[in-house]
């Protein structure tokens, strides 16, 4: 519908109505616009092309029909991001999303058939709780005790979408559902590219555990979230075999091979052997005021790979060499130029972080 489209562009660039009016050079009010957001009213061809350019979209975008709504965005850090920054940030999940349906429909990828983790949400009466439901998970993908190579491409298989940018603020990260119209609720994880590797990392298995945890209100969700990813990502049986049942101290280079081992900053690993009894705090405070100290604001020898979420353009690429998509579709989908997509199946363009 092209309220909806219209609506959903206009958030995700950070305009307001009146914003758009003046990006249009007045040739429609603000008043105007919002009675196109409302459907109350449909605009000329000449004034749909007009938005079209101001927002930075194909027309053929807005004449789309939109088949998805927001349910629930759940922001680290709400209180610091600004309702406008919000709005971009919903409005550029919702238009990620609808894109990331249009190719699996295209395909027939059915997002009922991945495998999502059984038995969720997981309901945990303690912060500690979160440890099993960790491994209960682990234990429905089949993924063993040992360390997770690479968790973006692991929950995207699993019907998961992950999409990393620049988000506004303080933010790391966040999850929501998105609805869709006739079919499944779609759970989505939205990453930060600013931190580090190992941040990453933590971030989108903190934000796994905010959509499989049910968490009741004399519960710290945030601390069981973070408990859920330090588990998820750093198994205490694993580790314990890595560094022993109980250690009073470390020196440099071994916490930073585990660190690489595990995927994890050096300062969560240094938490995560203290929640498991393996360090005392008289270790933690010696480490952080020793060969640790600065570790909390700059990762130390950080991971030298960023994962990336390259599902969607591979499913994207995928259709377009079968010819179920056009060049130009491929271009619209993976908001590309044609001559970027043409790169990309010749060979003579290089894969980015998207």
């Amino acid at each position: 519908m092209f309220s909806k489209r219209l609506r959903l562009a206009r958030k995700r660039s950070g305009l307001s109505l009146r914003a758009l009016s003046s990006a249009m050079d007045g040739i429609v009010s603000a008043q105007a616009i919002g009675k196109y957001e409302r459907a109350e009213m449909m605009p000329s061809s000449t004034v749909a092309i007009a938005l079209a350019e101001a927002l930075e979209v194909p027309l053929s975008y807005l004449l789309s029909p939109s088949r998805i709504s927001l349910e629930h965005v759940e922001f680290r850090k709400l209180a610091s991001t600004k309702a406008k920054d919000r709005a971009a940030v919903e409005g550029e999940v919702l238009d990620r999303v609808d894109r990331y349906l249009q190719i699996e429909e295209i395909l027939g990828i059915d997002i009922t058939d991945q495998d999502g983790p059984d038995g969720a949400p997981y309901r945990i009466n303690a912060v500690e709780d979160a440890e099993d439901a960790a491994t209960s998970v682990r234990t429905v993908w089949n993924l063993g005790g040992g360390p997770i190579p690479d968790i973006t491409e692991l929950l995207e298989e699993r019907g998961i979408k992950v999409f990393k940018w620049h988000l506004p603020g303080s933010v790391d990260g966040l999850s929501c559902r998105v609805r869709r119209v006739g079919g499944d609720d779609v759970p989505v994880i939205v990453c930060s590219t600013v931190k580090s590797p190992e941040r990453q990392r933590f971030t989108i298995a903190h934000e796994l555990g905010h959509l499989v945890l049910d968490v009741p209100p004399t519960v710290p969700e945030e601390k069981a979230c973070q408990r859920f990813a330090d588990a998820f990502l750093a198994p205490g049986d694993e580790l314990v075999r890595e560094v022993g049942c109980h250690r009073h101290n470390f020196g440099f280079d071994e916490l930073i091979e585990i660190k690489h081992i595990f995927g994890i900053s050096a300062a969560a690993l240094v938490m995560r052997m203290h929640d498991l009894g393996i360090i005392k705090e008289t270790a933690v405070r010696n480490i952080f005021s020793g060969i640790g100290r600065g570790w909390r604001t700059e990762e130390p020898r950080p991971l030298e790979r960023t994962e990336c979420p390259n599902r969607f353009r591979r499913l994207c690429l995928r259709a377009l060499a079968e010819n179920e998509i056009s060049m130009s579709k491929a271009a619209e989908l993976l908001r590309l130029r044609v001559s970027e997509i043409e790169g990309m199946m010749a060979g003579t363009a290089g894969l980015e972080c998207r």
